[in-house]
């Protein structure tokens, strides 16, 4: 299950974006990220692998909003963009060259996060009591 790995991979970015932000506390709402369609990866599975991880870490509560981004090739002899079918082994429906280069679909990233800062808790000074000579 790709999809386990791929959520671990998540937290660990996740977790250095949050060290980047100390000393506040970010509260994440939404985790927007890209997932093409050449992947191997089932988003379904990604948000409930992503649902079971963040409960009750500092990710709680946060969801995992996903954009599929479509397979795309170009063909290198016509220099054509075209959608890849599996059926059609990924040719050039113009030429029927097999597909060498690929345009989009092998995404899997963070492109946003919706997030509030909070503010780093207040460092308590003692306040020393004057002392009766000085007072």
């Amino acid at each position: 299950m790709h999809e386990v790995d791929m959520t671990k991979c998540l937290l660990l970015s996740m977790n250095d974006w949050k060290r980047q932000h100390a000393p506040r506390q970010p509260r994440v709402s939404t985790v927007h990220l890209q997932v093409g369609a050449f992947t191997c990866v089932e988003p379904d599975q990604l948000v409930f692998t992503w649902e079971a991880a963040v409960q009750g870490s500092w990710l709680a509560g946060a969801r995992l909003a996903i954009e599929p981004v479509p397979l795309v090739g170009r063909c290198v002899l016509c220099a054509s963009t075209y959608a890849p079918l599996q059926e059609q082994a990924y040719r050039s429906p113009c030429c029927d060259h097999p597909m060498e280069e690929i345009v989009s679909g092998r995404e899997l990233r963070i492109r946003s996060v919706e997030y509030a800062l909070d503010d780093p808790p207040a460092i308590a000074t003692p306040s020393t009591p004057a002392c009766a000579p000085c007072a």
